[in-house]
């Protein structure tokens, strides 16, 4: 649906579902954290790109861009794989984007996996803000929400 000067835009944007990482230990390598959106029948447009921008946390969070993936559904009912277009960082923005090669369409769920080069060093609360595009030339991005994950120092017990 187009809007004036804002271009296209979601009649009913998707949903943040979640946001999950199997490993919460500090400093664990190559782990991978889960963003889980529901893009409802009612969207008006298919789910083109997805931006995600650290808003907070003690360090910034850096991704392997090459191993960043998206399937349908869920982290636990995973299933058929999306191709990705391009995954790409921008430093200067704080943004890590996501583009679909084939646009997401109205009522599917899915999830895309960003594979982070480690954990933090650092424990603590680390918040992304998600933010998703219909597809088109000119487009106007919806606030979807914020992924929160969670970073525990281990414990080390002492004989």
């Amino acid at each position: 649906m187009a809007q004036p000067n804002l271009g296209i835009a979601f009649t009913q944007p998707p949903r943040l579902v979640s946001a999950s990482t199997p490993y919460t230990d500090t400093s664990v390598s190559d782990t991978t954290y889960y963003f889980t959106l529901e893009v409802p029948a009612t969207a008006g447009e298919p789910l083109q790109q997805v931006t995600f921008n650290q808003i907070q946390g003690t360090e910034d969070i850096k991704f392997n861009q090459k191993d960043t993936f998206a399937f349908e559904g869920t982290r636990n009912s995973q299933g058929s794989k999306l191709p990705l277009k391009a995954a790409k960082g921008d430093k200067k923005q704080q943004t890590f984007t996501v583009i679909f090669d084939t646009p997401v369409q109205p009522g599917k769920t899915v999830t895309i996996g960003l594979q982070a080069y480690r954990n933090p060093f650092y424990d603590g609360v680390y918040l992304f803000g998600v933010k998703a595009f219909p597809s088109g030339e000119q487009t106007a991005g919806q606030f979807l929400g914020i992924g929160r994950l969670q970073f525990y120092a281990p414990t080390t017990t002492e004989n």
